[in-house]
């Protein structure tokens, strides 16, 4: 049963319950409305059938003697009977003593309930009660005798019998108008649910659709709905988002591809030409030999440093390879100067001391974030220049920065140098062995330490780089 519930399409789902429900609330309400009418119309029915018969019992009793009912009941049965009622006398005793239907038309009487007729004579008052004769429905109501409204002498008893016909009728023709109200409203709300729901899940089967196509490959499809706050909206956006981060990143895994591709087939092609060259026969010739060997150690050399790169971004993919450890950060940036000074030559490099503080971060991948931050710099700065090393608290974060007088960065080349394989200057790039992949090799790694880094510049007047991280805590 679940099953076959959960195969059927959400629209019929929907559409199901709403009317299921409205069909139930359409039944309570005609169900509470119904019984109420009938409740009510048999009520004042038998309010007044008692009030037409009040004074003329009142009457009556007034011109007998006491201890005589049997002298007026006829009397008073032929008063209390009209087209509509039926009156008939009971004595203290419950034998009938007069029935007052003496015409076709006037109702007949219901033989007496016995139970009931002793309560009566018992005193008990506002017994009201309905019964079948043959197909037709009539109100019984008895009505005790006294001669003064307090005494505990019941004389006899009067049976009014009204017919419900009438009533019946109204109740009849209340119960087609409820029903064909419930018809006609169920069939509008089936047909109303039914075109809400295809409108409302329109837009729905059409991120069904646009998510098979960017399934199938077609990763530039969008759902492109108008910008709404609700349910769907909000799943149409996320979707729109998620195909963009798709795209871009399979743009950026072909880009990746090529360009390394690209960087391999450089030094391969120039071992394979020196290769060519040994096989012709140059190893006759010693100084031919020696600068192929040295050629290709130097291209070895190139091929195996950027095998390392990109095996250092494969491991940052996984965070769990991360070994994070509580630092103090004046100690790491000391052992930072320690191993670097010697590749900045004769440009002043200086470390400007900032606040005592800790963090938690993979010393071995921070190393070579300023590893690769002070290479690029040294390559970009004049021998005459400098390098600073510097910094800052600033509120829940530590900002450090690398700053030089060097050329700058370009403007068309700011917002590319952290792509992987990007070289702003390709020639002194590639004579300075470098790859495009330092920079992209420190974005990521700041990255998985929860961090950033920003870049300001002035072509010709050098760059700072702000390594920005979570900030552990002080040291007191």
């Amino acid at each position: 049963m679940r099953s076959w519930w959960r195969n059927l399409p959400l629209g019929s789902r929907l559409t199901t319950l709403s009317v299921g429900l409205l069909t139930v609330l359409l039944g309570v309400l005609g169900s509470t409305l119904y019984f109420n009418l009938r409740r009510f119309l048999r009520a004042n029915t038998a309010l007044r059938v008692r009030a037409q018969a009040k004074p003329v019992i009142e009457r009556q009793l007034g011109q007998t003697q006491p201890g005589k009912i049997e002298t007026i009941a006829a009397e008073l049965s032929h008063a209390l009977t009209s087209r509509d009622t039926n009156a008939t006398v009971f004595d203290s005793k419950g034998k009938l003593l007069a029935d007052g239907r003496r015409l076709h038309e006037e109702p007949e009487a219901v033989p007496p309930d016995r139970d009931r007729l002793l309560r009566a004579l018992s005193g008990e008052k506002d017994i009201t009660y309905t019964t079948s004769s043959g197909l037709e429905r009539a109100l019984i109501a008895l009505i005790p005798l006294r001669y003064a409204p307090n005494s505990k002498d019941i004389l006899g008893v009067v049976q009014l019998t009204t017919p419900l016909n009438q009533v019946d009728e109204i109740l009849s023709r209340q119960r087609k108008i409820l029903a064909l109200g419930a018809v006609i409203t169920t069939v509008f709300g089936i047909l109303g649910e039914l075109w809400l729901t295809r409108t409302s899940l329109k837009p729905l089967k059409r991120v069904i659709s646009t998510i098979q196509r960017i399934a199938d490959g077609e990763l530039s499809q969008r759902v492109k709905l108008p910008r709404t706050q609700d349910e769907v909206g909000q799943l149409a956006t996320t979707v729109d988002q998620m195909a963009g981060n798709i795209e871009s990143a399979f743009e950026s895994q072909s880009r990746f591809v090529s360009a390394a591709a690209h960087e391999l087939r450089t030094p391969l092609t120039a071992l394979l030409g020196s290769l060519e060259v040994l096989q012709r026969g140059s190893q006759d010739d010693p100084a031919s030999m020696r600068s192929l060997l040295q050629g290709m150690h130097h291209e070895v050399t190139r091929l195996n440093h950027l095998t390392d790169q990109l095996l250092a971004l494969t491991r940052l993919d996984a965070p769990e390879t991360i070994k994070r450890r509580n630092i103090n950060l004046a100690t790491f940036i000391q052992d930072v100067y320690e191993q670097v000074k010697y590749i900045v030559g004769s440009r002043e490099f200086k470390v400007i001391q900032g606040p005592d503080v800790r963090l938690e971060a993979d010393p071995d991948l921070l190393m070579q974030v300023f590893f690769n931050i002070i290479d690029n710099s040294v390559q970009h700065t004049d021998p005459k220049g400098y390098i600073h090393l510097r910094w800052a608290i600033d509120q829940d974060v530590v900002v450090i920065s690398v700053i030089d007088n060097g050329e700058g960065i370009t403007t068309e080349d700011l917002p590319h140098i952290f792509e992987r394989f990007y070289r702003g200057d390709r020639s002194r790039s590639r004579r300075h062995g470098g790859t495009g992949l330092g920079l992209a090799i420190v974005q990521t790694i700041i990255q998985v330490h929860q961090g950033r880094i920003e870049v300001s510049t002035l072509p010709g007047h050098g760059a700072r780089f702000d390594i920005i991280l979570p900030l552990h805590s002080p040291i007191n």
